[in-house]
């Protein structure tokens, strides 16, 4: 009888020490899961599939062909958008699709002028982040093109759209080999609609406010340094109401002006008469490589060039590729960018409106006995204080620096062997973008179109425009 008792008692504390370590093993935490090893484990369950996971390609891929279209004629009495809208609307887009796979980061909404709610994505259901990124790319870059306005247009829109339409199946056909059909579509349907509320609310921004018919102020004995249009009539000066649009970011503008230029003189040694002498010296004796640097950010609407700011679309996917990134932060980068360069471009053309500073080219012709002087290319039709390549470049290289740092080399083969009237273009290469932006700003210099401190303080100001950017928007949830 003692043995029996002696024997259970031994079971009954053997259950209670088997009791307590299972409730051990229930409480533990489980070790966390890398997440590439999460993702391939649950492949039904797409928020553990990040957008890191998934390659740039589709975002380079859409960059390119932006420039294909930018390089496509312009319907007679169209305009295609501005390279910073281009930017600007894509970048929005692509970041609000894949955001959702980005656990660390957080949506614009709320922290955008006028912003609109993003869709919500199906809670425990499998996205593929490189599908959603490709329709809200499709679908924002039909919007950013369209613009026929009559019959005579149809054939460019169509040439448009067939680009747009072959690139967006073409990347679907490589996804729906990756995923099943239903996560497909559903990662397509929610591209698709982040891409409408995009485009919806850039559809009241202004951007068609901006030109219109516009009678510059003539310079008078008092104002003798009013800019006088560089284009023969019927040209329209550009952007004249560009005050009309409306900043991305709340209060980007806080603290963006620069300091006047120099009082007006036409007396050699005086500052405002050195600094055209300064443009006119420069242009006696360019060397090849400054010609090279002044015709490669030329920029112009002209076979080969992408106009105006189109050239940081095709530097865009250059440093993209470069990097190496993934996705999420391509998407970053882009957004980050392409905001800064909006909101640098209607700070600074608002601010050439308000000094409406005369060009070299009236200047060194009128006051300085050089009737026959002309710069290396045509002048654009807009004020010269500040230069416009250079608060673009501000703006945008300060969005890139955030994401990539300073100091990243790369070659700019946006024109590499691009013949022109002038000579065939060769590839340039930087070591930061500080670098860079200074080469920006001296090309318009050594072209004859801007006064170099006008570039230095273009550059300043896209660069503080692109510093309240970063410091108002929260990419990082808190």
């Amino acid at each position: 009888m003692k043995s029996l008792i002696k024997i259970l008692s031994w079971l009954s504390a053997l259950c209670l020490v088997i009791l307590f370590s299972c409730q051990k093993q229930v409480d533990k935490p489980s070790q966390p899961q890398s997440e590439e090893v999460g993702a391939a484990n649950n492949s039904g369950h797409g928020h553990l599939q990040q957008a890191k996971t998934f390659s740039s390609d589709v975002v380079i891929k859409w960059l390119n062909l932006d420039q294909d279209l930018l390089r496509l004629p312009l319907p007679t009495g169209t305009t295609v958008q501005g390279g910073e809208r281009i930017l600007a609307y894509s970048g929005i887009a692509l970041y609000e699709a894949v955001v959702k796979g980005m656990p660390a980061y957080q949506s614009l909404s709320g922290q955008l002028t006028d912003f609109p709610t993003m869709p919500s994505t199906d809670p425990g259901k499998a996205y593929h982040w490189a599908a959603a990124a490709n329709a809200a790319l499709a679908q924002e870059t039909r919007y950013l093109f369209d613009t026929a306005s009559s019959s005579t247009n149809l054939t460019i829109k169509q040439q448009r759209l067939d680009k747009i339409n072959a690139l967006e199946k073409s990347l679907e056909d490589t996804y729906a080999t990756e995923v099943d059909a239903a996560t497909l579509q559903r990662s397509i349907s929610f591209g698709k609609d982040v891409a409408s509320r995009v485009s919806f609310w850039a559809d009241n921004d202004g951007y068609k406010l901006q030109g219109g018919a516009y009678t510059p102020p003539p310079p008078t004995l008092q104002q003798p340094w009013l800019w006088v249009p560089t284009a023969p009539a019927p040209a329209a000066p550009i952007n004249p109401y560009v005050s009309l649009r409306r900043l991305l970011v709340p209060r980007s503008d806080n603290g963006a002006t620069i300091a006047s230029f120099p009082s007006f003189s036409t007396t050699a040694g005086s500052e405002f008469y050195e600094m055209a002498n300064d443009v006119y010296t420069k242009s006696q004796s360019l060397s090849a490589e400054q010609k090279n640097l002044a015709l490669y950010f030329r920029d112009a609407t002209e076979p080969g060039y992408y106009g105006g700011s189109g050239h940081y679309i095709a530097i865009l996917p250059q440093i993209i590729s470069k990097s190496g990134v993934a996705l999420d932060i391509a998407a970053l980068a882009f957004a980050k960018s392409g905001i800064a360069v909006n909101d640098a471009f209607v700070v600074g053309f608002r601010t050439k409106y308000t000094f409406n500073l005369l060009r070299p080219i009236t200047y060194i012709r009128n006051f300085m006995g050089h009737p026959a002087w002309s710069p290396l290319f045509a002048t654009p039709n807009h004020p010269e204080f500040p230069s416009a390549h250079s608060f673009h470049a501000g703006g945008f290289f300060t969005g890139l620096a955030d994401v990539f740092g300073d100091n990243f080399e790369f070659i700019d083969n946006t024109y590499a062997n691009l013949s022109t009237s002038l000579g065939t273009l060769q590839p340039l290469t930087f070591h930061s973008f500080t670098e860079l932006k200074k080469a920006i700003g001296d090309s318009r210099v050594y072209a004859g179109i801007h006064y170099a401190p006008s570039c230095a303080k273009g550059i300043q100001l896209g660069e503080k425009v692109g510093q309240n950017v970063l410091n108002t928007l929260k990419f990082l949830k808190e």
